[in-house]
């Protein structure tokens, strides 16, 4: 009795934290083998990504409710990681990504990924929500998706004509729009059935199907979990050397580390408990990817649909985020097999449920009324992923974005008095003047009449960049002629 409560003093939770971790658990399982198979890695490796997320992220300070694990949102990039340098040197980048994100935590910078662009991080989200779409739609029928973003939307009509004529094929592509449905409609289904995590269900009804009709389906190919882990080989880290790989760990770091901080913020809004530490919850994903790469597993973040599973299951500590890790343990080492009978098809339905999720489709018309400049951040962001690659992707909304932020910030305004004697004329700049306002300055100064003096009052301006002042001084000396005043430019004292 003592030691009971003992126990409850010391986790006065522990009830609601044990139900929601299993919650969390039946959740993570599919999520975690689908993202694993989805970017070109053994099933396993996901599962070892989760269990890292529990066990190591989870007992550390930061945000309390916040479920971290592999994440649909690093799915391209890790793909694309692993075909261009190899699953051995995957784990040299998570490593190294998950130290720069300590360093980063440790130095206090998490709070400048607050910073970043909503419509971006929005953007980056919806593009990789259209790559996993479109590279989903491939194992959803049975084919080899093209490794170009722009080449899985393009041949993706003819791949679906041809899948007419093959009956594994079709079989495959019903399965994996069965998975679609259930995850659709099982928010109707009736509350006791709903205590089932619908990924869950999902995996579970299309494996029954595949199973009781002998369906030519492809099932999840199992390593084991020892023989799927493999700690990168000293050799992998030399690869450190190249430029193409460190643009990689940057790529992972920025989009790891703003995923997972914007997750935080979203999840605070779920609950009323302790709100995010970012400076500790960065150093928290940092040891957790550095755990991950030193077991060559996938890279870890935040994942908003377990956290707010964890949320809504009655979590109050961080207790239920470790349990589940604890249980993902316990099943990646006693139930190996059972991720054997898996249907390829059902992983490619629930990712593409998941990808479609990222696209803020609800939203987008109500941003391009209200404003519109972020609306065109957020497309531009999204195509260019798509088009081009994630980092570069990234890199191009996080550049429109600035230049829209200086173009709004740069307001001028050129107030003009022309007195109807032969006194000068009196003109005053008011706002921000910066070289991207330069034309529209020059254009309405050089308009002025030559044949008189010209008084310009600049000590309105709350700033005045270096291109616009010698655009200015430059003007004046062209406006001054012989017999006529020279143009007075008058600063603030």
């Amino acid at each position: 009795m003592t030691d009971n409560r003992t126990l409850i003093s010391r986790f006065p939770h522990l009830k609601e934290d044990f139900a929601a971790s299993l919650v969390v658990f039946l959740v993570a399982v599919p999520l975690c083998v689908g993202v694993s198979v989805a970017s070109g890695a053994p099933a396993e490796l996901g599962l070892v990504t989760g269990i890292v997320g529990g066990l190591v992220t989870g007992v550390m300070r930061g945000s309390s409710l916040q479920v971290s694990g592999p994440a649909a949102g690093m799915t391209v990039l890790v793909y694309e990681a692993v075909q261009e340098f190899g699953l051995p040197v995957l784990g040299v980048i998570v490593l190294a990504s998950g130290a720069i994100q300590l360093a980063m935590g440790l130095l206090r910078l998490g709070r400048y990924f607050r910073a970043i662009s909503v419509s971006v991080v929005e953007g980056m989200l919806a593009g990789i929500g259209l790559v996993i779409i479109a590279g989903q739609l491939y194992p959803a029928m049975a084919a080899k998706a093209p490794d170009s973003g722009l080449g899985k939307i393009a041949e993706l009509p003819g791949t679906l004509v041809d899948s007419f004529g093959d009956t594994g094929a079709l079989s495959s592509l019903a399965v994996a729009a069965g998975t679609i449905a259930v995850l659709l409609l099982w928010k109707h289904a009736p509350e006791k059935v709903r205590t089932v995590p619908g990924p869950l269900a999902a995996v579970g009804l299309a494996t029954l199907a595949v199973f009781a009709l002998d369906l030519p389906v492809a099932t999840v190919e199992v390593k084991g979990l020892l023989g799927a882990v493999q700690p990168p080989p000293l050799s992998a880290f030399g690869e450190l050397a190249g430029i193409g790989l460190l643009g990689t760990v940057v790529a992972f770091t920025l989009i790891a580390s703003a995923e997972s901080l914007f997750s935080a913020a979203a999840v605070d809004r779920l609950h009323s408990g302790p709100r995010t530490e970012y400076n500790k919850e960065l150093i928290a994903q940092g040891t957790g990817n550095m755990v991950c790469g030193a077991l060559g597993a996938l890279p870890m973040t935040a994942v908003i649909v377990r956290s707010a599973a964890n949320v809504q299951a009655g979590a109050r500590t961080k207790a239920s985020r470790v349990l589940h890790g604890a249980w993902l343990l316990l099943f990646a080492a006693l139930l190996p097999d059972v991720l054997a009978y898996i249907p390829i098809p059902t992983l490619a339905g629930i990712l593409i449920h998941a990808g479609a999720k990222l696209i803020p489709v609800r939203s987008l018309g109500t941003l391009w009324r209200e404003h519109r400049g972020e609306a065109v951040v957020l497309a531009v962001t999204a195509v260019s992923i798509v088009a081009v690659s994630m980092f570069e992707g990234v890199l191009i909304g996080l550049a429109l974005a600035v230049v829209k932020s200086a173009w709004e910030a740069s307001h001028v305004k050129l107030d003009v008095v022309v007195d109807e004697g032969a006194g000068p004329i009196e003109a005053r700049l008011t706002g921000n003047a910066t070289f991207l306002r330069l034309p529209k300055i020059l254009d309405s100064l050089e308009s002025l009449p030559q044949d008189r003096p010209v008084r310009l009052d600049l000590s309105g301006l709350h700033h005045l960049d270096h291109a616009c002042r010698l655009a200015l001084d430059n003007w004046a000396a062209r406006h001054s002629t012989a017999g006529t005043d020279p143009v007075k430019l008058v600063t603030a004292a």
